[in-house]
């Protein structure tokens, strides 16, 4: 029987594919450590390796699989910036801190594709990233943008594609140009998860699935983390549970939203298809994003997330095929092999939640959709804030976020009202 993760729904291509999966034993007994991470994804898993190559006792755990969340489950696109463009940073924060942003974006990039190769981790890598607009009113923006990144930010990669440029390349004629960006590219997540937990292991880590954290507090000095077989003992916890956190620390509750997030995966194209012949991955300019690319073998890999409830994961195949078929209408019969679900954690303003929400407590999550790069390098940024150097890592936790309206009760539905809302902008 294929895996399938108890928190998201549908089996994914990437589960399919990802080779053999290690199993972690569930943590049974007290342990007293120097570091505690709650949560098994990207950040969780890169703060754990980084940790414990610097020779730090630490402690992982997670209510699930390693990569059941966000992590494992994406669309692997690792993007360029943080999620809001370069330029707006700058009128937000001025030059200065927009580059540092930026930078810290890209040292991210960087720091994933070096790590997966020093540590002989096969991620599928694919360069290339397109950036399209889905209404005319949009094009002179990314023209701007593509100018702005490379006189402002150093960043020569970006190129302006018209209308032409853009349906060659994403073999559709649903846009009206946008970016090509030769500096980025996409992966297969759970095959850095998968990786990443190996090199942790290796490393000395002690790693611990199906360990739902039940508590924790912190007085003393001393953070304490129970679950439901143990009690772990810390100097130190980093909170790494982003959209799947539930009720256990509030703070991160009120500042961090999970929104659903739905991918499907066609049938091989074949070799004479015209869709994305050179292989780059697409994000669109919707509010509720439509993003897509090929997989190694040829697959249309779709995702979007909408305002639909997911009764059953044959669902997510009905709405995949309706949203490919407005982009490439040959394919509105093609057979969609997988669909699979997920939530990623958002922000108000869809920047990074980066904050210390008790002593010696640091929470991080709330890439909103950006986070393939992101969470890694965090993940080693809160490794390196253990032997006192915060620089990097408070240029994320020095942003101001705010917390969703409402309150726990009342932000969902505020959230559900907004979504729509912006849905129906897209269309307009």
């Amino acid at each position: 029987m294929p895996y399938q993760s108890p928190i998201s729904p549908g089996y994914s291509w990437y589960e399919d594919t990802v080779g053999p999966r290690p199993d972690y034993p569930e943590l049974d007994g007290d342990r007293d450590v120097d570091i505690v991470i709650i949560g098994g994804g990207f950040t969780g898993l890169s703060a754990a390796t980084h940790l414990a190559k610097a020779g730090t006792n630490v402690v992982l755990i997670d209510a699930h699989r390693f990569g059941d969340g966000a992590s494992g489950r994406n669309g692997g696109q690792l993007g360029t910036g943080q999620r809001a463009w370069a330029e707006e940073l700058e009128t937000e924060y001025g030059l200065s801190r927009a580059k540092a942003l930026f930078g810290l974006a890209e040292d991210a990039k960087a720091h994933l594709l070096e790590f997966a190769e020093t540590n002989g981790i096969d991620i599928d890598y694919v360069p290339g990233q397109l950036s399209v607009a889905h209404k005319k009113r949009y094009v002179d923006d990314y023209r701007r943008h593509a100018e702005l990144m490379a006189e402002r930010f150093g960043y020569p990669h970006i190129k302006f594609m018209d209308a032409g440029e853009t349906a060659q390349r994403l073999g559709s004629q649903a846009f009206f140009g946008g970016v090509r960006d030769t500096g980025t590219g996409h992966i297969h997540p759970l095959k850095l998860v998968v990786g990443t937990a190996r090199v942790a292991a290796a490393a000395g880590a002690q790693l611990f699935e199906n360990t739902k954290a039940t508590g924790i507090s912190s007085s003393g000095g001393k953070v304490r983390v129970t679950t439901a077989k143990g009690m772990i003992t810390a100097q130190k916890c980093l909170l790494a549970v982003n959209a799947y956190g539930g009720s256990l620390e509030p703070a991160s509750a009120a500042h961090v939203m999970p929104i659903g997030s739905f991918i499907g995966a066609t049938v091989p194209l074949g070799e004479d298809s015209t869709v994305l012949p050179g292989w780059e991955a697409v994000d669109d300019s919707r509010f509720v994003v439509r993003y897509f690319r090929k997989s190694k073998d040829g697959r249309l890999l779709f995702g979007g997330r909408e305002i639909y409830a997911v009764k059953d994961p044959k669902d997510i195949h009905v709405h995949i095929r309706k949203q490919i078929a407005e982009l490439y209408p040959d394919l509105k019969d093609v057979e969609i092999t997988h669909g699979w679900g997920g939530y990623v954690g958002i922000t108000l303003p869809r920047k990074p939640f980066v904050r210390e929400v008790m002593p010696n407590v640091i929470s991080a999550g709330g890439y909103s959709g950006h986070g393939v790069m992101l969470s890694n390098y965090v993940g080693k940024l809160y490794a390196e804030t253990v032997s006192g150097n915060r620089d990097q890592l408070n240029l994320l936790a020095d942003l101001a976020i705010p917390a969703f309206p409402g309150g726990r009760r009342l932000r969902a539905p505020l959230q559900f009202l907004a979504l729509n809302w912006y849905a129906m902008r897209d269309r307009i």
